[in-house]
């Protein structure tokens, strides 16, 4: 087959832009049905592996089924990519409507949806491949393809997270893309206009798309709230996506709720009993708690006990998302919550994966809290591996102390005893430590655990608390290391970062809850 003359020279460089563009439309098609289905579902690593792997069935099945397109390719390529427009950008509203109108039928919402977007992402490349291939030699053809394919999945991987979320938010996002796909159509359409026949039908299509896709991005935001609105009994206030989660704060009377990838976090009416009986504890085993590590707790509230705490000089906050402590710093109803204490002078907020700050920190600390999110996946588990345990022990005082949430107990309790199994294989070191395991119940989330490392002859029970508690006191302190029979240990593994026991654990434990 003969190169290309010059003359084809444009159609040929819009063909090939279109590659770039229906590659990073294509893959950002998927990561936005995989953060939605985590937000609204969570169990982040289960969802994205089978909306993934789904997605990519239905590519390969479009791929296959562009065999049977044997003419008028770039018309089959135009209406496809309209129908892409269509689907793709208004998938992640379709999504969203029907959790909020079934969410026990949302699986089946995200495998149509996920089927039909897939299975048209897959048809574009083998119709682009051909119509190419018409202009010029197979091997430039299939190079230039590929290139361009692998090149804009890399910049729509890229933009997703840091770019298109937190800018535009999931369904806007959407829409955005959906109106790229578009603007690939109609490029064909008129560059190519005399290989494309009965333009007429496809004409009204891309005007009727185009309509619809504009009206869902400069109304997504609305769109989105009134939908969370129905999601959330409670009014809510802010509705963010950051590069790392969705951020959802609600309101009812007085009782304030953070809700992150739809799990909540603290309610105002109960959350001084959670951060009591994680603060003040680990605070009063120290021998002198001056310097303070929190891993975790970006809302502010753990870091506002602490600072009214006797003693305390500087506090260092590692919280992943800066959005996060961003809102939690200047939001007028969030800073009355936490009292202001992210701009305390005395804190200063480090935003950075937990364990690289551990690993790339030196220095020690005299109290290390770790309130860090529940371990419902391999990669949240890893924050309370064995690993990351002894390093967090390796930065603290001699004389110090460390404490970490433990989820819950009651509905996790092999996942609990194992992050309390795997502290106790971390403290086997040459400084002498106890560990203690204890429990406090907080009524917006049932029966909560926590595990405590102290000096080894520190008597826990009667530890000297503030005089402000609203909930501990010392007979209550005595009786939160007290279990039941039916909260007793269990025989776990360590969780090591090899194994992941506790992701497994934990999803055992609230299934069987669930259910």
């Amino acid at each position: 087959m003969a190169e290309s003359s010059s003359g084809d020279f444009p159609p040929r460089l819009v063909l090939l832009a279109s590659v770039f563009a229906v590659a990073a439309a294509g893959l950002v098609y998927e990561l936005v049905a995989g953060t939605l289905s985590t937000y609204l579902l969570g169990g982040s690593v289960l969802m994205f592996s089978l909306v993934i792997g789904w997605f990519l069935s239905a590519m390969g099945l479009g791929a296959f089924l562009a065999q049977y397109v044997h003419d008028e390719l770039e018309r089959a390529f135009v209406a496809a990519e309209i129908a892409l427009a269509l689907a793709g950008g208004t998938s992640a509203i379709v999504l969203f409507v029907s959790f909020a109108v079934s969410s026990p039928g949302y699986p089946v919402a995200v495998a149509l949806v996920c089927g039909i977007v897939g299975a048209l992402v897959g048809l574009e490349i083998p119709l682009l491949l051909r119509i190419l291939e018409a202009r010029g030699t197979v091997r430039v053809a299939v190079s230039q393809v590929l290139a361009l394919d692998y090149a804009g999945a890399l910049i729509g991987s890229i933009a997703f997270p840091l770019l298109l979320l937190p800018r535009l938010g999931i369904v806007r996002s959407a829409a955005f893309l959906g109106l790229m796909n578009l603007a690939v159509a109609i490029a064909t359409m008129v560059w190519m206009s005399d290989r494309i026949p009965r333009k007429r039908p496809l004409i009204i299509s891309s005007v009727f798309t185009g309509v619809l896709l504009v009206g869902v991005f400069f109304t997504g935001m609305q769109t989105t709230t009134f939908i969370e609105d129905r999601l959330y009994t409670d009014r809510v206030i802010v509705a963010e996506s950051s590069q790392y989660q969705r951020i959802i704060v609600t309101k009812w009377r007085d009782d304030v709720r953070l809700y992150l990838e739809g799990h909540l976090q603290f309610a105002t009416s109960d959350e001084y009993r959670y951060h009591e009986s994680l603060v003040l504890p680990v605070l009063a085993s120290a021998r002198a708690p001056v310097r303070v590590l929190v891993l975790g707790g970006g809302d502010g509230l753990a870091a506002r006990r602490i600072l009214d705490f006797p003693g305390v000089q500087s506090v260092d906050l590692v919280d992943l998302d800066p959005r996060l402590t961003q809102l939690f710093s200047s939001h007028p109803l969030l800073t009355g919550l936490n009292g202001d204490s992210l701009s305390d002078p005395r804190l200063t907020v480090h935003n950075e994966d937990a364990v690289a700050f551990l690993e790339g920190v030196e220095g020690t600390w005299d109290v290390i809290i770790m309130d860090l999110p529940d371990p419902n996946d391999a990669s949240l588990s890893r924050l309370y591996a064995e690993s990351t345990f002894s390093m967090a022990l390796r930065r603290l005082a001699d004389d110090g102390a460390l404490v970490t949430q433990a989820t819950s107990p009651y509905h996790a309790p092999d996942a609990f005893w194992c992050i309390a199994r795997t502290l106790e294989e971390a403290a086997q070191g040459p400084v002498l430590r106890s560990v203690h395991p204890y429990h406090v119940h907080v009524p917006s989330f049932g029966e909560w655990g926590f595990v405590l490392v102290t000096p080894i002859a520190r008597n826990v029970r009667t530890l000297q608390l503030p005089d402000d508690t609203r909930y501990l006191d010392m007979a209550t302190l005595a009786s939160m290391f007290q279990f039941p029979r039916d909260l007793q240990r269990r025989e776990v593994e360590v969780n090591r970062l090899s194994n992941a026991a506790l992701a497994r654990y934990y999803t055992q434990g609230w299934r069987l809850y669930a259910e």
